[in-house]
């Protein structure tokens, strides 16, 4: 029996396994715009896997659009990112569909704690 060394993990962030509606805007291989209604099956801080009808080059230049409810943005919320520019970096061909593996242009987050420290006296004035 032969045993394979398991290969060093080469991603910086946890793909999050979570089926999200996205519209994807790129140009097809013929250079024709086009927007489709498409599912992110995986997502990162870092880029998304996504299932197209579209064939698309390597390489492409893509657009994500996240859609969301007008209520988030009445009401207060939080700003939250929905428009990601992504490159592909992969592409498998299936049957009725294609799988994008995509890197973000930038990464949904910068690497470090977002988390605000709360800063006490120190010392007491008793």
């Amino acid at each position: 029996m032969i045993r394979r060394r398991p290969e060093k993990e080469r991603r910086k962030w946890t793909r999050l396994p979570l089926a999200i509606p996205v519209f994807v805007r790129s140009r097809d291989e013929k250079g024709k715009d086009f927007l489709e209604f498409a599912t992110a099956l995986n997502i990162s801080a870092g880029g998304a896997l996504v299932a197209v009808r579209r064939s698309l080059p390597k390489a492409a230049q893509v657009l994500l659009e996240i859609p969301s409810a007008p209520l988030a943005a009445t009401a207060g919320l939080p700003r939250a990112a929905r428009t990601l520019r992504a490159r592909a970096t992969r592409i498998t061909h299936a049957e009725g569909y294609h799988l994008l593996g995509l890197k973000f242009s930038r990464p949904l987050l910068n690497g470090t704690s977002q988390t605000r420290r709360l800063r006490g006296k120190l010392t007491s004035a008793v």
